[in-house]
């Protein structure tokens, strides 16, 4: 019997128009012989729309233009003997039953435990990490707690949580004394490297910190390093195993969101040669500890520096829900081990029964 897998997509954050795309992709690649997609897409304004389910001209539907169209509502059911959604339309209301909730959702109230801990209400099984992993995980401070606690080397940083702006001049005063220019200053929640800067000086770091906190009020100040920025996929559940490394290769002077997604230019590259044996073993080991460490289950990708003065591997941030776009790293990393976007797919609902 077919399993009935929800894909819910778009959501009410930054990364809206990518989660689409990432949405467009695994559902194409979902084996149809084994399960009935069902497609939820949510407004910019948080609204749920039921999209129908997947068929050959579901891509049409899935974008926010459709979803404003749509007239339907989704409630999701909490009695855990009906698991799955109530759909609204019109004067009709008819029940959906799922077995395994997909979230292809990036950003807010996607990938920082919110939307897992409805899941977690509903008892229906969920791909992904759980609510701890990707709340301290979305969270850059969070993150680095953690990444420091199981003694994971990473850059050194400023971080300042002032709502008001009122203790911005005295965390200058302590960039500028710690770690000197440049400096990346990054909201601490934000995906895609959204609000993120690199500043030269005070009057960098001043209009850098001013764009960081329109973003989020916690933001992250960290020491530049000059070094490559590699990547490695980490897939399982209990026993967690890490993929090759890959390698971006950045057409701005770093890799934000521009360069990721509008920059053709941009390239990565899986397992690169150059890049030394004993770097690439230290990358995968340390996914896997700082995956462990976040209680992290189901699926990230894990980001380093391998620093170009020596060698040194540097853990930059972790991502719980990454893209599945046809340029995205996880999937990459995954396919040059010899495992395809739809087995992909199907271990990755595996784990969620698993948990």
């Amino acid at each position: 019997m077919k399993k009935n897998v929800t894909a819910i997509f778009g959501g009410d954050s930054s990364e809206h128009e990518i989660s689409c795309i990432s949405a467009k992709n695994i559902v194409n690649k979902l084996n149809k012989d084994r399960y009935e997609v069902h497609l939820v897409g949510i407004e910019k304004n948080g609204t749920w729309h039921y999209m129908g389910m997947a068929d050959e001209k579901c891509a049409d539907r899935m974008n926010d233009e459709a979803m404003a169209a749509d007239d339907s509502f989704v409630t999701v059911s909490l009695e855990v003997n009906h698991p799955g959604m109530m759909v609204t339309r019109g004067d009709e209301t008819f029940f959906i039953k799922t077995d395994v909730w997909f979230p292809v959702l990036h950003g807010k109230n996607g990938e920082d435990g919110t939307i897992q801990g409805l899941f977690e209400m509903t008892k229906i099984p969920y791909v992904g990490c759980g609510v701890l992993a990707s709340s301290a995980s979305m969270d850059k401070i969070s993150t680095k707690l953690f990444a420091d606690r199981v003694g994971v080397a990473q850059a050194r940083f400023v971080a300042d949580v002032s709502r008001n702006g009122d203790t911005v001049e005295a965390t200058i005063e302590r960039v500028e004394r710690e770690l000197g220019y440049p400096v990346f200053v990054k909201p601490s929640n934000a995906g895609s490297s959204k609000g993120v800067s690199k500043a030269h000086d005070r009057a960098e770091l001043v209009e850098a910190i001013r764009v960081a906190k329109e973003n989020d009020h916690r933001i992250l100040i960290e020491e530049f390093i000059d070094g490559r920025e590699v990547e490695c996929a980490v897939l399982g559940g209990d026993k967690p195993k890490a993929s090759k490394v890959g390698e971006i290769l950045s057409a701005a002077e770093f890799y934000d969101f521009d360069a990721k997604y509008n920059n053709s230019e941009s390239k990565t590259i899986v397992d690169p040669e150059d890049l030394p044996d004993e770097a690439k073993e230290q990358i995968r080991e340390d996914a896997v500890k700082i995956f462990k460490a976040l209680d992290g289950f189901g699926l990230a990708r894990v980001d380093f520096f391998v620093k170009k003065s020596d060698g040194g591997v540097i853990f930059n941030e972790i991502n719980t829900l990454p893209g599945f776009t046809n340029i995205s790293m996880y999937p990459m990393l995954w396919e040059a081990v010899g495992v395809s976007e739809s087995e992909l797919l199907d271990k990755l609902i595996e784990v969620a029964y698993e948990r």
